[in-house]
C-alpha cells in the first residue's frame, strides 16, 4: 500500500496544491514516525485504510472518513487525555476555506475515536470500527499490539499501568457491543471479547 499516494490523491481531490500536499505529507509522516509511537504509527493507518477500502461503498462521505483516518492520531501523547481533540483541531486547521470537505463531520469523527461509542452518524461508526479492528486479530498479532501499547506507556510503572489498562479494557466488555456496525459485530465481536478477557487475565 502506498500511503503517500492515497494521501496525495485525497488532498488533490479536495483542493490542495502539489506543494501543499508535499508539505502536509511530510508533517504527517513525521508525526506518525516518532520513536515513541510503537502502535499509533503509519502501520496503524495502513491497517485502517485497508478496512476503509473494503467498506468504502458503505460510506456516505468517504473523503471525510479517509481524511479523518489520516489525522485521528496526528497528536498522540500517552500522558495526555486530549489527543483526539487536538488531532481534530489540527485536521481542521489545515483545511482551507474552499476545501470541499464537511469540516464538522471530520471534527466529530476524529473526536469519536476517543470514546468509541455508538454515533448517530453511520460513517463515524465505520471509522470507530476500523480503529478497533485490531482487537479481533489472531492472538499472536493481538499480543504484539498490546505489547506495543505497553511500550507507548512505558513512562508508567506496572503498578499504575496494569490496573489502568485493565479498567479501559473492562469498559469495552461492559458495553453491549464493542463494534458499532452490524457487519463488524458479526465478524469480530466474539473474537475481540475473547482477546480482551485474555489480556485482562494477564494484567490482573
Amino acid at each position: 500500500m502506498n500511503l503517500e499516494k492515497i494521501y496525495s490523491d485525497l488532498l488533490s481531490n479536495i483542493g490542495f496544491s502539489a506543494n501543499e500536499i508535499q508539505q502536509n505529507w511530510t508533517d504527517l509522516e513525521k508525526a506518525y514516525s516518532k520513536k515513541s509511537r510503537h502502535y499509533h504509527n503509519l502501520t496503524h493507518l495502513q491497517e485502517m485504510i485497508t478496512s476503509f477500502e473494503t467498506y468504502r461503498d458503505k460510506l456516505q462521505n468517504p473523503d471525510e472518513i479517509l481524511f479523518s483516518i489520516f489525522y485521528h492520531d496526528f497528536v498522540y501523547s500517552a500522558s495526555k487525555k486530549d489527543n483526539e481533540l487536538k488531532s481534530a483541531e489540527y485536521a481542521l486547521s489545515i483545511l482551507t476555506e474552499n476545501s470541499n470537505l464537511n469540516k464538522q463531520l471530520v471534527f466529530d469523527a476524529i473526536c469519536a475515536t476517543q470514546q468509541h461509542q455508538q454515533n448517530e452518524i453511520e460513517d463515524i461508526n465505520w471509522l470507530i470500527d476500523f480503529d478497533l479492528k485490531i482487537l479481533a486479530k489472531d492472538w499472536d498479532d493481538y499480543k504484539i499490539y498490546f505489547e506495543q501499547i505497553r511500550k507507548e506507556y512505558r513512562i508508567y510503572p506496572d503498578f499504575l499501568y496494569k490496573p489502568g489498562r485493565a479498567k479501559a479494557l473492562k469498559h469495552f466488555l461492559e458495553n453491549e457491543f464493542i463494534f458499532q456496525t452490524e457487519e463488524f459485530r458479526n465478524l469480530y465481536e466474539e473474537k475481540a471479547r475473547i482477546n480482551i478477557e485474555k489480556e485482562i487475565s494477564i494484567l490482573t
